[in-house]
């Protein structure tokens, strides 16, 4: 595994209410907006959201002309930065949370690359025929294991979206003994490994693949 040069201090808490933060990845500056006061914890920039967009900097995997989907994207900081490295990104989150994107989209993807992103309404496990089975290479999620409740919607979805060769990257706080138990859960359908670990900011990249289902008899 390669290490992370962190890109700035832990945020105080106080940063979450700013109504915009400025970050720089794949030589562009970013100014994406934050809403907390209107939508809480979906449109703040969360350090999963950063330490994901650092290691897709370091291009341990391939997005140039790859297909690729962001889960629960809030900001869309990280749909954002794989677009800008040469995916085309279907940033997705719930309607609340669309305008928000649209406005970061608009504002941070340069006017020849916005063909590049397409920004769409996604509740897990709701649907999901609207999206293409197996249809991307790359599925990206940043700090979005968290509610219980939601566990088996957002396996629900990453299943359907997953073929055998797609790369799921997950970067999330493990905070509590759920979140392991969601882990546990993706294992049954995915191999599973943990492919970065940012000490300062507590943060795990995992690395998923679909298993690949046994022919029948």
């Amino acid at each position: 595994m390669m290490a992370l040069v962190p890109y700035e201090p832990i945020p105080a808490l106080s940063k979450l209410h700013d109504s915009s933060v400025k970050f720089h990845f794949a030589n562009h500056h970013l100014h994406l907006t934050q809403d907390w006061s209107r939508l809480g914890v979906a449109a703040v920039v969360w350090d999963a959201a950063v330490v994901l967009c650092m290691y897709l900097e370091l291009g341990q995997i391939e997005l140039r002309g790859k297909g690729a989907i962001e889960l629960g994207a809030g900001t869309g900081l990280v749909g954002i930065v794989a677009a800008l490295l040469g995916a085309k990104v279907t940033i997705t989150d719930r309607e609340p949370a669309m305008e928000l994107l649209r406005v970061n989209v608009r504002d941070n993807i340069p006017p020849e690359q916005q063909g590049a992103v397409v920004v769409s309404e996604l509740t897990w496990g709701e649907g999901l025929e609207r999206y293409p089975a197996g249809g991307y290479d790359i599925i990206l999620g940043a700090d979005i294991v968290y509610l219980v409740e939601t566990f088996p919607a957002l396996l629900r979805t990453l299943e359907h979206l997953s073929s055998d060769r797609t790369v799921v990257l997950l970067a999330c706080r493990i905070r509590y003994d759920r979140d392991v138990a969601f882990l546990d859960m993706l294992r049954q359908s995915f191999t599973v490994e943990e492919v970065h670990y940012e000490a300062q900011r507590d943060i795990h990249i995992y690395k998923a693949v679909k298993r690949q289902s046994k022919p029948e008899l």
